[in-house]
């Protein structure tokens, strides 16, 4: 089983995602929260897989549980909810350590999709929310100056790495890279799971905030 925390500052809202996630067998809505320390206390008492969190609650926004509640419990996977795909708190909330965010008018059947997805540990990063981090990355300041500790640590990826991790930050899939590099998609999750842990990496969000925030990859160049 699943077992996953909903927050979010509306019943309605958490009624009908609770509705929602247990028409799948396999999830267990474990818990519900109305503000942020709510969520922050309830994911310490149950330690559930998943954390559905929206942005905007009262006494703690979400973007501050997220990131207190991933001190206490690392093990917690959280998936933000907003209702806008340009929310300006998204590239904040991954930074926090979220694992990916979706938009409440996503389909029902991508949420069930997504939720499976950070469970099983992977990054819920597709190319939109790769090109709206770049977005707000570069818009928030254009890098010119390159952090000499990420550089040491990019000098320690082997070339074929250094291609996954430029075709990571442009956006492309596990699949989409193994198709233009012309190799199989397991060989590029191999590379992606070597490359986190040389540079110390949680996910392959950060990896794009990484290479854009730094000046490792700048926006229309391909190389670093």
């Amino acid at each position: 089983m699943t077992r996953v925390l909903i927050a979010d500052d509306e019943d309605l809202m958490r009624a009908g995602l609770a509705e929602l996630l247990t028409a799948d067998p396999t999830i267990e809505v474990a818990g519900q929260a109305a503000t942020g320390r709510q969520a922050i206390e309830q994911a310490a008492a149950i330690v559930p897989d998943v954390v559905l969190m929206d942005v905007r609650m009262p006494d703690i926004d979400g973007i501050t549980a997220t990131r207190e509640l991933l001190r206490l419990a690392p093990e917690i996977k959280v998936l933000i909810l907003t209702t806008f795909e340009h929310d300006e708190y998204v590239l904040g909330a991954l930074r926090a350590g979220a694992s990916g965010f979706l938009v409440k008018r996503t389909r029902p059947e991508d949420l069930i999709a997504a939720v499976h997805t950070v469970h099983a540990g992977d990054a819920l990063l597709s190319p939109s929310v790769t090109r709206l981090l770049i977005q707000q990355v570069t818009r928030k300041q254009e890098p010119s100056v390159v952090d000499h500790t990420a550089l040491d640590q990019l000098g320690a990826l082997t070339p074929r790495e250094r291609e996954v991790l430029t075709q990571i930050a442009r956006g492309l899939t596990n699949r989409e890279i193994a198709a233009e590099l012309v190799v199989e998609e397991s060989t590029i999750r191999t590379h992606v799971k070597r490359l986190l842990m040389k540079l110390g990496l949680r996910d392959r969000i950060q990896v794009v905030i990484l290479a854009y925030e730094t000046g490792l990859i700048r926006p229309g160049r391909l190389e670093p």
